[in-house]
């Protein structure tokens, strides 16, 4: 294991998050890409579990727990400096390291926002009480976020696409797991 890099067990609950890009000056910080346009959660993290590069020469084994001093926007871009770790070699050999952090640790949703890992796996119901499929997928398409559903129908599976605004979504229900929508299977 790298100095400064805890050996751990990554959570149960946990979600991948982003990776760290490369070292970023010469007093330990580095770059990361954040897999969300809202990368609060690792703002507010402050232990992030790391798993080696899938690619590339691998600098530690396993499941590493890195204790996070201070992370904040960089551009486009998320900076992050953490204890242990204050010269650029000890940054850089981070390099292509998975990000993961408990989703208990990820700060509350506000009312009527969503984190789309809770919307994955939900049952989608129509007004009239037809079951549409499960949630595959989120689709950012500019202005709005597009639910992937999967169907069957006929027996052979189908994909269906339904804009997650307030015209067709009636009510997000995490605890039943299920979304209410304005919404026909013919669609």
């Amino acid at each position: 294991m790298l100095p400064g890099l805890e050996a751990a067990e990554l959570p149960a609950d946990a979600i991948e998050v982003g990776r760290i890009l490369d070292a970023w000056g010469i007093k330990g910080w580095f770059k990361v890409l954040p897999y969300s346009a809202d990368p609060e959660a690792l703002f507010s993290a402050r232990c992030w579990f790391l798993l080696p590069t899938e690619k590339g020469a691998k600098t530690f084994e396993g499941v590493g727990k890195l204790t996070i001093k201070e992370a904040k926007t960089h551009s486009d871009t998320v900076v992050a400096c953490a204890h242990e770790f204050d010269d650029r070699s000890a940054a850089d050999a981070l390099r292509g390291a998975r990000i993961f952090i408990a989703r208990s640790s990820f700060p509350a949703a506000q009312k009527d926002e969503y984190y789309w890992v809770d919307l994955i796996g939900l049952d989608v119901i129509n007004r009239e009480g037809v079951a549409l499929g499960q949630v595959r997928d989120l689709l950012t398409t500019g202005p709005q976020t597009v639910l992937v559903i999967d169907q069957v129908q006929d027996g052979k599976p189908v994909e269906i696409m339904i804009p997650f605004v307030a015209v067709y979504v009636d009510d997000v229900n995490l605890r039943e797991r299920r979304i209410l929508v304005d919404w026909q299977p013919d669609y």
